[in-house]
């Protein structure tokens, strides 16, 4: 694994202090979206289609730093949209880093080289460059070529500069495995500290619905990349051993949404991430008043193919402080890649999906429209 051992401890002792507290609920990583605009328009992606009014909204840099405060989570990851068009962001990185907290700074790195000067390198920032494959994977997976050359030549500078970087890699139904494994070999050749990896989730709203992985798909994609791998063992994964157990389908695991909470423009997002099913005025009020048990695999039809490590790295991390002999025997003798799978999720049981997102919206832009009217002209 790719985890700095100064986050690994931080990260641990915050972990054991929840445990001897009896809290069963708690945040890992703040997911913090202080913008969804973005200069790409990728095809996987269900955060592209808001009106201008929304696409125009900023956290500010107060706002950003309160989530961090009022979450606590040891670990933020700052995603969008493309958070390098927030004008405050370098301070909204250097308010948290400040805070001694590990900031996971992700970007399409269109403007990374640009913008790298205004950043100093520190063991508590990692750039998470998005990388879903060799240039002809990534450029068809973010509808514009040439981005995958522009990217590496950012890695490039920025770990030429001190920095320590990842890739955050998304895979899709069309993903081979060999060429997901020359990849990785590529990624390793390039320096890179470590690699985020995790099946695409079925955004309701994304451009093209063909190339989602169904979670029988995910499983048999994982096993026969990492078998190309020795077990996974040969690249270093940013990733607990227990959640790439999972996704080869060696582990049964419920979805954690708590554990990767998320502050958008819109509120604290219910109940993850990845799924916008209402929203919070506050964190508090996200964690004590959410139906937690009304989603997940099994519970949620929105949910059933979910295996995203916004999801489910929660899940993994808490079962390695439950079983660490079972996680040490993966990460040391990586993931098993043949032989039976662990039992799955069943399904009959779920909800049907509710379809919510366009009230959501229309709620926000009268809300956006009332302010501006309550401000009077100009």
């Amino acid at each position: 694994m790719a985890i700095p051992m100064l986050q690994k401890t931080l990260v641990g002792a915050y972990i054991l202090r929840k445990h001897l507290a009896g809290q069963k609920r708690y945040p890992l990583a703040l997911m913090l979206e202080p913008l969804f605009r973005c200069n790409l328009a990728c095809a996987g992606c269900g955060k592209i289609d808001y009106p201008d009014e929304i696409l125009n909204l900023r956290l500010s840099r107060e706002e950003c730093l309160g989530a961090v405060d009022e979450c606590g989570a040891p670990v933020v990851s700052i995603a969008g949209g493309e958070p390098l068009l927030h004008k405050e962001m370098p301070d909204i990185v250097a308010g948290i880093v400040a805070r001694r907290r590990f900031v996971y700074l992700c970007t399409n790195a269109l403007v990374m080289e640009k913008k790298l000067d205004q950043y100093h390198p520190s063991p508590f920032l990692v750039w998470s460059v998005h990388l879903d494959g060799d240039p002809q994977m990534h450029d068809r997976s973010v509808c514009q070529p040439g981005v995958y050359e522009r990217a590496v030549a950012a890695i490039r500078r920025a770990k030429a500069a001190g920095f320590r970087v990842n890739i955050n890699c998304t895979l899709f139904n069309d993903a081979q495995p060999e060429r997901v494994a020359a990849f990785f070999d590529t990624v390793k050749e390039l320096g890179v500290d470590g690699i985020t990896v995790s099946p695409g989730y079925a955004y309701e709203r994304a451009p093209e619905q063909d190339h989602f992985l169904t979670r029988s798909k995910t499983k048999q994609l994982f096993r026969d990349i990492f078998a190309r791998g020795d077990g996974g063992r040969k690249w270093a994964f940013s990733q607990s051993s227990l959640f790439l157990d999972f996704l080869a389908g060696n582990q049964t695991y419920h979805c954690t949404p708590w554990g990767n909470p998320a502050r958008t423009v819109f509120g604290w997002q219910r109940p993850c991430y990845l799924l916008g099913e209402g929203y919070a005025a506050s964190f508090r009020e996200l964690m004590e008043e959410t139906d937690w048990d009304a989603y997940g695999t099994g519970r949620y039809e929105k949910c059933a193919d979910c295996m995203v490590h916004s999801g489910y790295e929660a899940s993994a991390v808490v079962d390695t402080i439950a079983r660490p002999l079972a996680a040490a025997k993966v990460a040391l003798r990586g993931v098993r890649t043949s032989g039976p799978m662990a039992p799955e999720l069943a399904l009959d049981r779920q909800r049907p999906a509710e379809y919510v997102h366009a009230r959501h919206v229309a709620i926000k832009l009268e809300e956006i429209r009332g302010r501006r009217k309550a401000a009077g002209p100009g």
